[in-house]
């Protein structure tokens, strides 16, 4: 390995190990203030949607067929909620768009 590669290995190391750290040495009484404790509540949620929504647009040849499988995913999830007829209708959705 060369140099540059320890040398980024430890500010990956420095940076991982800096996030972790802050909450312990900021944070050390409860967490009172109704808003911010709304925001860290929705951040998981935020965080995998923005990873998903773009693999399900890219996940096919056809952004359509993406983007039509979203929508159906969407409105099986709000009906629905079960996550298997969630997955069977995106994936049925994608596969009859996809054909055209």
């Amino acid at each position: 390995m060369t140099k540059n590669t320890y040398f980024s290995l430890i500010i990956i190391a420095l940076t991982i190990y800096s996030i972790r750290l802050m909450p312990f040495l900021f944070l050390r009484k409860p967490i009172t203030n109704r808003w911010f404790k709304s925001f860290l509540h929705y951040v998981p949620y935020v965080t995998l949607a923005v990873m998903t929504f773009p693999a399900i647009l890219t996940a096919t040849h056809n952004v359509w067929a993406g983007a039509a499988a979203l929508a159906a995913g969407l409105a099986a999830a709000w009906f629905s909620g079960d996550l298997f007829v969630v997955a069977i209708t995106c994936c049925v959705v994608s596969f009859a768009v996809g054909l055209f």
